[in-house]
Protein backbone atom coordinates (compact mmCIF):
# COMPACT_ATOMS: atom_id res chain seq x y z
CA UNK A 1 0.00 0.00 0.00
CA UNK A 2 1.25 3.17 -0.90
CA UNK A 3 0.61 7.14 0.71
CA UNK A 4 1.51 8.68 -2.64
CA UNK A 5 -1.49 10.37 -4.36
CA UNK A 6 -0.93 10.41 -8.24
CA UNK A 7 -2.70 13.06 -10.36
CA UNK A 8 -3.64 12.00 -14.20
CA UNK A 9 -6.32 12.62 -16.77
CA UNK A 10 -9.50 11.38 -16.23
CA UNK A 11 -10.32 8.50 -18.31
CA UNK A 12 -13.23 6.96 -19.24
CA UNK A 13 -13.11 4.32 -17.36
CA UNK A 14 -13.09 6.92 -14.00
CA UNK A 15 -16.89 8.03 -14.87
CA UNK A 16 -18.10 5.61 -12.51
CA UNK A 17 -16.24 6.82 -9.55
CA UNK A 18 -16.14 10.27 -10.94
CA UNK A 19 -20.17 11.03 -10.95
CA UNK A 20 -19.97 9.06 -7.35
CA UNK A 21 -18.17 11.93 -6.41
CA UNK A 22 -20.03 14.53 -7.89
CA UNK A 23 -23.00 13.03 -6.18
CA UNK A 24 -21.14 13.12 -2.90
CA UNK A 25 -21.10 16.55 -3.58
CA UNK A 26 -24.38 16.89 -4.28
CA UNK A 27 -25.74 15.54 -0.69
CA UNK A 28 -23.10 17.95 0.99
CA UNK A 29 -24.75 20.98 -0.93
CA UNK A 30 -27.86 19.78 0.43
CA UNK A 31 -28.98 18.61 -3.13
CA UNK A 32 -29.06 14.95 -3.63
CA UNK A 33 -31.90 14.82 -5.91
CA UNK A 34 -30.21 17.65 -8.51
CA UNK A 35 -27.84 15.22 -10.33
CA UNK A 36 -29.66 14.00 -13.52
CA UNK A 37 -26.28 12.97 -15.49
CA UNK A 38 -25.57 9.74 -16.16
CA UNK A 39 -22.43 7.44 -16.80
CA UNK A 40 -23.55 7.30 -20.62
CA UNK A 41 -23.80 10.99 -20.51
CA UNK A 42 -20.68 11.98 -19.13
CA UNK A 43 -18.80 9.40 -21.42
CA UNK A 44 -20.37 11.26 -24.33
CA UNK A 45 -19.79 14.30 -23.34
CA UNK A 46 -16.84 14.01 -22.38
CA UNK A 47 -15.55 11.83 -24.73
CA UNK A 48 -17.46 12.67 -27.81
CA UNK A 49 -16.78 13.82 -31.17
CA UNK A 50 -16.37 16.83 -29.49
CA UNK A 51 -15.68 16.58 -25.37
CA UNK A 52 -17.62 19.39 -23.20
CA UNK A 53 -15.00 19.18 -20.68
CA UNK A 54 -12.13 17.52 -19.56
CA UNK A 55 -11.35 16.41 -16.08
CA UNK A 56 -8.49 15.01 -13.98
CA UNK A 57 -8.46 12.27 -11.36
CA UNK A 58 -6.64 12.25 -8.00
CA UNK A 59 -5.34 8.54 -6.79
CA UNK A 60 -4.46 6.39 -4.14
CA UNK A 61 -3.71 2.72 -4.16
CA UNK A 62 -5.39 3.36 -7.82
CA UNK A 63 -8.84 4.33 -6.27
CA UNK A 64 -9.97 7.76 -7.25
CA UNK A 65 -10.21 9.49 -4.12
CA UNK A 66 -11.34 13.42 -6.23
CA UNK A 67 -12.14 14.79 -9.11
CA UNK A 68 -11.34 18.28 -10.93
CA UNK A 69 -14.01 19.19 -13.79
CA UNK A 70 -13.15 21.99 -16.15
CA UNK A 71 -13.89 23.50 -19.48
CA UNK A 72 -13.62 26.30 -21.34
CA UNK A 73 -15.69 29.87 -21.07
CA UNK A 74 -15.06 32.09 -23.32
CA UNK A 75 -15.03 35.98 -21.85
CA UNK A 76 -15.90 38.72 -24.47
CA UNK A 77 -13.39 40.84 -22.67
CA UNK A 78 -11.19 39.03 -21.78
CA UNK A 79 -10.88 35.92 -23.89
CA UNK A 80 -10.67 32.04 -22.94
CA UNK A 81 -10.67 31.22 -19.41
CA UNK A 82 -10.95 27.57 -17.72
CA UNK A 83 -13.95 27.05 -15.69
CA UNK A 84 -13.52 24.80 -13.09
CA UNK A 85 -17.15 23.37 -12.36
CA UNK A 86 -16.56 20.92 -9.73
CA UNK A 87 -13.62 20.09 -7.24
CA UNK A 88 -14.75 17.28 -5.31
CA UNK A 89 -12.25 15.30 -3.11
CA UNK A 90 -13.51 12.36 -0.68
CA UNK A 91 -14.64 13.25 2.62
CA UNK A 92 -12.44 10.82 3.92
CA UNK A 93 -9.48 12.06 2.02
CA UNK A 94 -10.20 16.22 2.49
CA UNK A 95 -7.39 18.15 4.72
CA UNK A 96 -4.48 16.15 3.33
CA UNK A 97 -3.58 18.63 0.07
CA UNK A 98 -5.56 16.19 -2.35
CA UNK A 99 -7.24 19.47 -3.55
CA UNK A 100 -4.12 21.45 -3.85
CA UNK A 101 -2.89 19.35 -6.10
CA UNK A 102 -5.81 18.75 -8.11
CA UNK A 103 -6.04 22.81 -7.88
CA UNK A 104 -3.12 23.66 -9.01
CA UNK A 105 -3.33 20.86 -11.77
CA UNK A 106 -5.87 23.06 -13.13
CA UNK A 107 -3.96 26.17 -12.96
CA UNK A 108 -0.87 24.74 -14.93
CA UNK A 109 -3.51 23.80 -17.82
CA UNK A 110 -4.85 26.94 -17.98
CA UNK A 111 -1.38 28.11 -18.04
CA UNK A 112 -0.30 26.11 -20.58
CA UNK A 113 -3.76 26.44 -22.83
CA UNK A 114 -2.30 30.66 -22.10
CA UNK A 115 -5.84 31.08 -20.90
CA UNK A 116 -6.38 34.68 -19.41
CA UNK A 117 -7.52 32.81 -16.35
CA UNK A 118 -9.05 30.37 -13.88
CA UNK A 119 -13.29 30.95 -12.50
CA UNK A 120 -15.31 29.14 -10.40
CA UNK A 121 -17.99 29.40 -8.13
CA UNK A 122 -18.19 28.38 -4.60
CA UNK A 123 -21.26 28.61 -1.90
CA UNK A 124 -21.40 31.15 0.30
CA UNK A 125 -21.65 28.98 3.08
CA UNK A 126 -18.98 26.88 2.28
CA UNK A 127 -16.46 28.43 4.54
CA UNK A 128 -14.06 25.32 4.29
CA UNK A 129 -13.98 26.20 0.26
CA UNK A 130 -13.36 29.34 0.60
CA UNK A 131 -10.49 29.00 2.99
CA UNK A 132 -9.26 26.88 0.37
CA UNK A 133 -9.48 29.70 -2.50
CA UNK A 134 -8.29 32.28 -0.03
CA UNK A 135 -4.64 30.53 0.18
CA UNK A 136 -4.14 31.71 -3.59
CA UNK A 137 -5.09 35.25 -2.93
CA UNK A 138 -8.72 34.62 -5.08
CA UNK A 139 -10.74 37.41 -5.69
CA UNK A 140 -14.43 37.22 -5.43
CA UNK A 141 -17.31 39.03 -6.77
CA UNK A 142 -20.58 40.08 -5.17
CA UNK A 143 -21.55 42.43 -7.66
CA UNK A 144 -22.95 39.61 -9.82
CA UNK A 145 -26.18 37.38 -10.05
CA UNK A 146 -26.27 33.93 -11.02
CA UNK A 147 -28.86 33.45 -13.57
CA UNK A 148 -30.16 30.12 -14.22
CA UNK A 149 -33.08 28.73 -16.68
CA UNK A 150 -33.97 25.16 -16.09
CA UNK A 151 -34.76 22.47 -19.09
CA UNK A 152 -38.03 22.78 -17.62
CA UNK A 153 -38.77 26.19 -17.83
CA UNK A 154 -36.76 26.65 -21.72
CA UNK A 155 -39.25 23.75 -22.85
CA UNK A 156 -42.27 25.69 -20.63
CA UNK A 157 -41.52 28.74 -22.38
CA UNK A 158 -41.56 27.65 -25.65
CA UNK A 159 -44.73 25.27 -25.30
CA UNK A 160 -46.63 28.56 -23.78
CA UNK A 161 -48.14 31.51 -26.05
CA UNK A 162 -45.03 33.56 -25.06
CA UNK A 163 -43.30 32.94 -28.64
Amino acid sequence: MSNTIEIREGQQTDIPAALDLIQELAVYEKAPNEVIVNEADMIRDGFGPTPLFHFYVATLDNEVIGIALTYIRYSTWKGPMLYLEDLVIREAHRGKGVGKLLFEKCMKRASDLNYEGMIWQVLDWNEPAIRFYDKYQSNYSGEWLNGKLTKTQIDTFFQSENV
